[in-house]
C-alpha cells in the first residue's frame, strides 16, 4: 500500500516518480541525510581525538628526551587529549544506552 501524497511505501522506502528527487539521485542511498552528516562528523571528531592523543605523546617523549622543558605545556597537552578522550567515551556511551532502549522497545 503507497501513501500517494508522500510517494512512500511502508515496506520498501521512498518510491521514484519521474522528475522527484530520489528518481534523480538513484533512490534513497543516493542522498545525503541527516545520519550520512552524523556519521560524517563522528569520524572528523575520531581523527580529531586521535591528532590530539599523537600529539600529547609526542610532547610527554620531547619532555624525556630533553628537547622540551617547559612541563606545562606538556600537561596541558595531555590534559586535552585526557578530555577529549572522555567525552568521547561519554557520546559512545549514551548511543549504546540510546541503542539499547530502541532495541527494547515493545512494537
Amino acid at each position: 500500500m503507497v501513501n500517494p501524497t508522500t510517494n512512500i511505501n511502508p515496506l520498501q522506502g521512498p518510491i521514484a516518480t519521474p522528475g522527484s528527487l530520489a528518481a534523480k539521485t538513484g533512490g534513497a542511498e543516493a542522498s545525503e541525510g541527516p545520519f550520512s552528516k552524523a556519521v560524517d562528523a563522528v569520524g572528523k571528531y575520531l581523527s580529531h581525538v586521535d591528532s590530539l592523543q599523537a600529539g600529547s605523546d609526542v610532547s610527554i617523549k620531547e619532555l624525556l628526551a630533553g628537547k622540551n622543558e617547559d612541563i606545562n605545556t606538556v600537561v596541558a597537552a595531555v590534559a586535552k587529549a585526557d578530555m577529549s578522550f572522555k567525552l568521547l567515551v561519554g557520546v559512545r556511551n549514551k548511543l549504546i544506552e540510546a541503542y539499547q532502549k530502541t532495541m527494547n522497545m515493545p512494537i
